[in-house]
């Protein structure tokens, strides 16, 4: 059964569960997707003082990674359709004190959608994603939009959930993956769209390893690689915009 990934549904399902959305990335991942964001930032960190995208932001974490790791040097936007972990983003922002010299945020949260970004193209320096590509209705379109508004020269880095290689830590994970943590999650976050029931299925549909990096290719990126991350639980994946590609919306 294919997963129902329309705007509608995964706004509304992400707005229902923003509040407790932090509490069980952490407890789900036993902390993990902390070290995930870390190992991105340092992959794909910041060169000079360009802009830096995260998309599908969520409640913020790997658009305030990149501003931490960047020393406050470069402007960092994060942008997300979900009203509600906007919200959580914007407070976690002024709680850490993210601002600029001349008092102004440091990373800004604004409302908007990966697949139609409102950026000028080669406009970012970075252009992130962390477990939120899945989550886009039209893949390629995502990523498209990602690569148009990236820099000439810049790279573009998708952190998102796979399947681990070994076969038998892959048994045990999936067991815990399909039966165990959408019961912990529905129990903490109660939700009508079953989102703890959606992340496992949306995991397996979703391409990963050799697969999501040829769609990176032919979405207008080259030299894509990918590293997996805790026994292939997540992956890092990042290519770079060639210095003389042609706009994306030119092309289309």
């Amino acid at each position: 059964m294919v997963v129902d990934k329309s705007e509608t549904r995964v706004r509304r399902m992400f707005g229902q569960i923003a509040p407790r959305y932090d509490l069980l990335n952490r407890m789900l991942s036993g902390g993990t997707d902390v070290y995930w964001r870390w190992r991105t930032v340092r992959t794909v960190g910041p060169q000079g003082d360009g802009p830096i995208l995260d998309v599908c932001t969520g409640t913020g974490d790997l658009a305030l990674a990149y501003w931490k790791q960047a020393k406050g040097q470069c402007p960092v936007v994060g942008a997300d359709f979900t009203h509600e972990m906007l919200c959580l983003a914007n407070q976690k922002r002024d709680q850490a004190g993210v601002y600029s010299t001349n008092g102004s945020p440091g990373t800004v949260f604004l409302e908007a959608d990966t697949q139609s970004l409102p950026f000028a193209d080669d406009e970012f320096q970075i252009v992130s994603v962390a477990f939120g590509l899945r989550n886009v209705t039209d893949t390629r379109r995502g990523l498209r939009e990602m690569t148009r508004v990236c820099r000439p020269g810049g790279k573009v880095a998708v952190l998102e959930f796979s399947e681990p290689s070994n076969p038998v830590f892959r048994r045990v994970y999936q067991s815990y993956f399909k039966h165990v943590l959408p019961r912990i999650g529905q129990l903490v976050a109660r939700n009508q769209e079953d989102a703890y029931n959606y992340l496992p299925s949306s995991v397996t549909e979703f391409p990963h390893g050799q697969a999501l990096a040829d769609i990176m290719n032919e979405c207008g990126l080259s030299d894509v690689q990918y590293q997996p991350l805790t026994f292939g639980i997540a992956t890092l994946y990042y290519g770079t915009k060639p210095q003389l590609a042609v706009s994306q919306a030119n092309v289309e």
